[in-house]
């Protein structure tokens, strides 16, 4: 455990690192005390002791530090004293070590404060992270649900991405959706429409009720606060109904790329909307009708749902990433490992790694047991 003049690595990766920063000031200081003793004559190298709370500030707390200070002070009266050097030497020497230990003392304080704002801000983050992107269940109904997601910002957890998915009455509806830019505004109007679907999942009638729903939150959500950066975003939604009773998947899209469809016997293909609906919060554009799409979904099936973080990463050369043709390639792999081989392969693709917002949600209809034989099947084959 550490003692009360360390503060805690941040991360475990970060473990090494930090145990070495915490190292290096001692390491300087017993660098420097060897040095002065082995110099030869008129050569002195106590006055860079002053590297030791230097190096301090940067990994140990105030007092961690100021304990370091006193270290290097102690150290540079016993060589000034075993060198001979005359009292105002001494005393104007240790005014000046006072005087960096005093600015290192000041800096470790700044940082410590900062980092413990860091903390605070980053435990909110979490706490709203679970609020609004909240684990999806594994399973739901008859499906298996697997999710990737990673936000475009540094250390961020939450981006303009978004997805839910609700077990209703005979049914599990699912929805992934992109908000239009970054920043704080994207992860406002997100919070908004996942609003508008958990209040209103439940007891729309079909899939084009509950975009209705969502179109409807988002514009009174901008009635209420006119100045909000999220009454100015648009997004792209897909949302899907998996019924209990049937082995078919009901689709409806609102401008949001179109998902992959991968068969038991390994077939990929996109599904296709023969007439989309425009993103939320564009649908005052035209007056138009949404046009939900019904396809077989059996046994063995899966269904990829993913933002354009995945379908537009590009290489070097400006070259889409091929998203059908690696799922075709991994049609034999387990659910659980498609979904980590894509991130890895997305993130080995991309020219400057991930530079936004990706999430992907797999579906996948389990293959059912076989029967096994009761005890009459049994006696039929005696």
């Amino acid at each position: 455990m550490p003692s009360r003049g360390q503060r805690r690595p941040a991360a475990t990766g970060t473990r090494a690192q930090f145990n070495i920063g915490l190292s290096l000031p001692f390491l300087a200081l017993a660098l420097v005390v060897v040095a002065d003793l082995i110099s030869s004559q008129g050569q002195h190298f106590d006055r860079l002791l002053v590297i030791g709370p230097a190096l301090a500030a940067v990994t140990w707390n105030v007092r961690g530090t100021l304990g370091i200070g006193l270290l290097a002070i102690g150290l540079r009266l016993v060589l000034a004293v075993a060198q001979g050097d005359p009292a105002t030497d001494i005393v104007a020497a240790e005014l000046v070590l006072a005087a960096v230990i005093a600015a290192a003392v000041w800096v470790s304080e700044v940082r410590t404060r900062y980092e413990r704002d860091l903390r605070e801000v980053t435990a909110v983050a979490e706490v709203v992270q679970r609020v609004l992107l909240r684990p999806l269940a594994p399973r739901l109904g008859r499906v298996e649900l697997r999710l990737l997601y990673v936000s475009a910002a540094a250390k961020a957890r939450i981006g303009g991405d978004f997805y839910e998915a609700v077990q209703v009455p005979g049914a599990v509806r699912v929805m992934i959706g992109d908000v239009q830019g970054k920043g704080l505004g994207a992860v406002e109007t997100a919070s908004v429409l996942l609003g508008s679907f958990r209040a209103s999942v439940t007891e729309a009638r079909d899939l084009a009720v509950l975009a209705d729903r969502l179109e409807e939150g988002l514009q009174q959500y901008g009635a209420w606060d006119p100045d909000s950066d999220a009454a100015e975003r648009f997004a792209t939604v897909l949302l899907i109904e998996l019924p209990d009773n049937a082995d078919v998947i009901r689709l409806l899209s609102c401008g949001h790329p179109a998902p992959l469809l991968q068969r038991r016997d390994g077939g990929v293909l996109p599904v296709d909307f023969t007439d989309p609906s425009l993103p939320v919060n564009l649908a005052g554009l035209y007056a138009s009708r949404h046009h939900i799409e019904e396809v077989p979904f059996g046994p063995g099936d899966r269904l990829l749902m993913f933002t354009d973080g995945v379908s537009e990463t590009r290489d070097r050369a400006g070259e889409f990433y091929p998203l059908e043709r690696r799922l075709r390639g991994w049609a034999r792999e387990p659910a659980d490992r498609l979904l980590p081989l894509l991130h890895r392969d997305l993130a080995a693709y991309g020219a400057h790694g991930l530079d936004d917002d990706v999430a992907a949600l797999l579906v996948v209809r389990p293959p059912e047991p076989a029967a096994t034989a009761g005890p009459a099947a049994l006696g039929a084959v005696r």
